[in-house]
């Protein structure tokens, strides 16, 4: 593979409990909802301005109230995950080499700019990273390939020689619908739940075993 292409939450850093405790947090103490851990885990993909459609519907929110939701929810997300903020085992070692060989990377995800600048300036790996396409930069969320293909056409890359890491099935779907291979973490979901995916080479729970340091000679 010619390009490395990271999704950010759950895969370069293992904090989607804190998401989801976030979120689940302000739909029910701040919007009045009622939805359980089950409920809510599975809507923890696409931009925010999604996840709250998909929660409440179409019509609660104007977009100005969408936004200051969002926000209030990453500044919860943030103040809470902050002493736990590191990356998974073995990936500070996997970006070094890989910048060592000239390898471009990028970040492609559906977070907001305020959150993935929240890690990449508190890990001080911002370097490392050639693209960053976020959700302000997107028209349509994973599994539409957009993210994806920006990032190739930003690195120079053809999508064919771009190798996606993700821990979601939205996600890897979206890394094929890009026509690009994808490794998988499995932080959040089981390997199982990508199975139906013939893009996804290798699931791991990080980046310690022998198929990822293999990545990079």
């Amino acid at each position: 593979m010619q390009a490395f292409i990271f999704d950010l939450n759950g895969t370069m850093v293992h904090d989607m409990e804190y998401h989801t405790r976030a979120w689940q947090q302000l739909f029910n103490e701040d919007l009045g909802g009622h939805f359980s851990w089950d409920e809510v885990k599975p809507q923890m993909y696409g931009k925010n301005r999604e996840v709250l459609v998909r929660m409440f519907g179409p019509d609660r929110f104007t977009g100005e109230e969408m936004d200051r939701v969002s926000l209030e929810k990453e500044r919860r997300y943030q103040r809470e995950f902050l002493p736990h903020l590191a990356l998974l085992p073995g990936l500070m070692e996997l970006l070094e080499r890989a910048h060592q060989q000239g390898i471009p990377m990028a970040i492609g995800s559906a977070a907001i700019p305020f959150n993935i600048d929240f890690v990449l300036d508190n890990l001080h790996i911002r370097h490392y990273f050639q693209a960053i396409v976020s959700a302000d930069d997107v028209t349509v969320s994973k599994p539409n390939p957009e993210v994806f293909l920006r990032c190739a056409e930003l690195l120079g890359v053809p999508p064919a020689d771009c190798l996606v890491f993700e821990d979601v099935p939205k996600g890897a779907e979206a890394a094929q619908n890009a026509g690009m291979q994808a490794v998988v973490l499995t932080t959040t979901h089981a390997e199982a739940e990508f199975a139906q995916l013939p893009n996804v080479l290798h699931c791991a729970p990080d980046y310690t075993d022998a198929f990822m340091r293999g990545l990079v000679a």
